[in-house]
């Protein structure tokens, strides 16, 4: 029922930009906490960012504070991850997930996730 589905990635040059797209099926971003993790060979997982309908709203890493910005458009039912001034260390592989409740997302253990979406970044 509940479904996640990651596009967007591709390759980029250093400083460059690109938009991740997180459409969502089976449930209303309304109530849930969405988080975008990241996960690069031979490092752990990381949350880059997390939104919700709390009235903090957005979380960001310190590693990604000031490039990346989290957004949702309710009607499509889908979370954006605009990602700016690219670094050859933002190579990943990008998951969004989501997990019942609004508030603290940035500490939750998430329960339902996407498939992930390779970014590249290399010149």
């Amino acid at each position: 029922q509940v479904q996640l589905v990651e596009s967007g990635g591709g390759l980029v040059q250093p400083g460059g930009s690109l938009r991740l797209s997180c459409a969502a099926s089976g449930f209303s971003l309304d109530y849930y906490c969405i988080g975008w993790f990241r996960q690069a060979p031979g490092k752990e997982r990381e949350g880059v960012s997390f939104i919700s309908s709390s009235d903090d709203g957005t979380y960001y890493a310190d590693s990604v504070k000031g490039r990346f910005t989290i957004s949702r458009d309710m009607a499509k039912n889908t979370v954006y991850l605009q990602m700016n001034s690219l670094k050859a260390e933002d190579t990943a592989v990008y998951y969004c997930a989501a997990d019942y409740g609004i508030y603290y997302c940035s500490g939750r253990t998430y329960d339902h996730w996407g498939q992930g979406t390779q970014v590249t970044v290399s010149s």
